[in-house]
């Protein structure tokens, strides 16, 4: 099956944060108590919070299809840069998702090649992200596309602080 990336709008907003939504339950809810998904989910995924972001200044949506089905999104963000990183132009990949059932079928590959193009369109010099220090199969797939572990910050789930690594991929 082929996959389809293109800019994401406002309409597609809904089904992005329900993606969403599925996409981080299946993920880490095996790793983390009901308590803790629960808060996050409400706090910090809720459905509103989600679709508001799509198409919101300095976020950039790309959605992926599979016969007309969204089966993963990027989101990436103009956000403030890591202190370790200097003063070179960067831009965030806030979320990279695919659904569950599309794992291992390209979604992610196709998403991460178009962010790379984005940022060097954008002429920027360092494209980075955060990933929990225990998603071996995401740092994995980061390092394939040549991203390196370069500090670490701590992310919030619930009422548990958890280590993401920062990790950059120069342009």
């Amino acid at each position: 099956m082929s996959i389809i990336t293109r800019y994401a709008t406002t309409e597609d907003a809904m089904s992005i944060a329900l993606l969403s939504r599925q996409a981080f339950y299946d993920t880490f809810a095996e790793f983390n108590t009901e308590e803790d998904m629960e808060l996050f989910m409400r706090d910090s995924f809720g459905m509103e919070k989600l679709a508001g972001e799509v198409g919101a200044p300095g976020n950039t949506f790309l959605s992926a299809f599979m016969e007309n089905e969204l089966v993963g999104y990027a989101k990436l963000t103009l956000s403030e840069t890591p202190s370790l990183l200097g003063e070179a132009p960067s831009i965030e990949i806030s979320r990279i998702y695919a659904a569950q059932k599309t794992i291992g079928l390209g979604v992610g590959k196709a998403l991460m090649e178009e962010c790379v193009r984005i940022a060097k369109e954008q002429d920027r010099k360092v494209i980075w992200l955060g990933v929990w220090e225990h998603n071996e199969r995401a740092i994995g797939f980061y390092k394939k596309f040549g991203f390196e572990k370069f500090g670490e910050h701590d992310f919030v789930l619930g009422n548990d602080v958890q280590t993401d690594w920062l990790m950059k991929k120069m342009l």
